[in-house]
């Protein structure tokens, strides 16, 4: 695949969509339409860089939910500080950072690829890191199986490439990916590691993807108490064991602890404080991805609530069932099913939940629009082609987002 372009077909899509909807209001739009309140989207976005800043660590955004640069900018460049590192969860969205100008720009510097690295992807990555270099840019890598050292070490034969930074990535027990933070696995990895010619070790890296099912600030914090410990043991087991290996420099001074999730990102509180006055073997990195916009999985984890969320799906209602649901309730039935909602549920247990109209017993016409907040919106978003942008809860649009697709 040809990753890199000028931008200019997205361009052009993007100046056609606003020519024909800006100005109008939802009501006019073609349904199902995916709707972001910019707002809000910005308002989340400060908010996780001030917590970040409370907290004194550094914040890595990812791009994967929304996948656009108009959202990658306000993710970046908020009014509570700034940072310049992503994490994206496919090649094609790195290489759209780069085409977007958003590194040129200077808005992203630091670009990790959010997958332990498969040979197939070397050499898109590296051509993109090639790309980034006359910009200071870097890109890094996660790592979790030896095996992937040597096909960076292949690809470097090949190349005559510099090192790769890389992050490994350390299972903190959801067995998605990533090496036990005291394992033998882990020792191996890292002797391979420290002893390429073809990588610098620039710390640890760990995501709760378990944490989405807190219920609690407490259980919340107890995630995020569990990761960074999990990658400070990591870093402590390498001080500790590979010393002698640690002498060649090729790695960071000192390691970067990288942990989060959006659950996790909102957690604080004494036992988050607590860990983060104990002896870290490392600096601390937040990362986080859904926050921007959020959903009904992260309200329920009670850490937000619905004036935070800054999506919907608009639907229209095309007909009526009066009588036919449980308990001789009526139905209606809309023109949005599983590809605009994603079949995800949550423990709320249904696909999403009507936010217009707010009354839930009023009756719905056909041919009347309703806005639903659904389950998960990464999900959500990835079905869309484009994005319809309002502002401060209006109904008119005043932007379209076009947002990245492939991988």
């Amino acid at each position: 695949m040809v990753y890199q372009s000028d931008n200019s077909e997205h361009l052009k899509l993007q100046e056609r969509l606003r020519k024909e909807y800006v100005g109008k209001t939802v009501d006019e739009l073609p349904t199902p339409a995916f709707v972001i309140d910019r707002n809000v989207f910005e308002d989340n976005c400060a908010a996780m860089i001030k917590k970040a800043n409370e907290w004194g660590a550094q914040f890595r955004a990812h791009l994967k939910t929304h996948k656009t640069p108009e959202g990658t900018k306000l993710q970046l460049q908020t009014r509570n500080g700034l940072t310049e590192a992503v994490v994206v969860s496919t090649v094609k969205e790195a290489w759209e950072v780069f085409n977007s100008g958003l590194v040129k720009d200077g808005v992203v510097k630091d670009i990790l690829y959010g997958l332990p690295i498969a040979r197939n992807k070397i050499q898109a990555l590296q051509q993109l890191r090639n790309e980034m270099a006359p910009y200071n840019g870097i890109v890094r890598l996660l790592l979790d199986h030896p095996q992937q050292v040597r096909f960076l070490e292949e690809a470097q034969r090949e190349n005559a490439s510099q090192r790769w930074s890389a992050f490994v990535k350390v299972n903190g027990g959801q067995n998605r990916a990533g090496v036990g933070p005291a394992s033998e696995d882990l020792k191996v990895l890292l002797t391979t590691i420290l002893e390429s010619p073809a990588v610098s070790l620039h710390g640890f890296y760990a995501h709760a993807g378990n944490s989405y099912g807190s219920t609690s600030l407490s259980e919340a914090q107890s995630y995020l108490s569990s990761e960074v410990q999990m990658v400070n043991e990591a870093a402590s087991f390498t001080l500790e064991n590979l010393k002698g290996k640690l002498g060649s420099g090729n790695h960071s001074q000192p390691f970067v602890l990288s942990v989060g999730s959006t659950p996790t990102a909102h957690a604080s509180g004494a036992e988050v404080r607590e860990i983060m006055e104990r002896v870290l073997h490392g600096k601390l990195e937040l990362h986080a991805g859904n926050y921007p916009l959020l959903d009904l999985q992260q309200q329920h984890t009670s850490l937000v609530d619905y004036a935070r969320v800054a999506q919907h799906v608009r639907a229209t209602v095309v007909s009526y069932y009066p009588g036919r649901g449980k308990g001789g309730e009526d139905e209606a039935l809309i023109d949005a099913g599983a590809i605009a909602f994603s079949k995800d549920t949550g423990p709320s247990g249904s696909f999403g939940e009507v936010i217009d109209p707010a009354d839930p017993s009023s009756k719905l016409e056909i041919g009347e629009g309703v806005d639903i907040i659904g389950q998960h919106a990464c999900l959500i978003a990835a079905a869309y082609p484009w994005y319809y942008i309002v502002e401060s809860g209006g109904k008119e649009v005043v932007d379209v987002w076009v947002p990245w697709k492939g991988w």
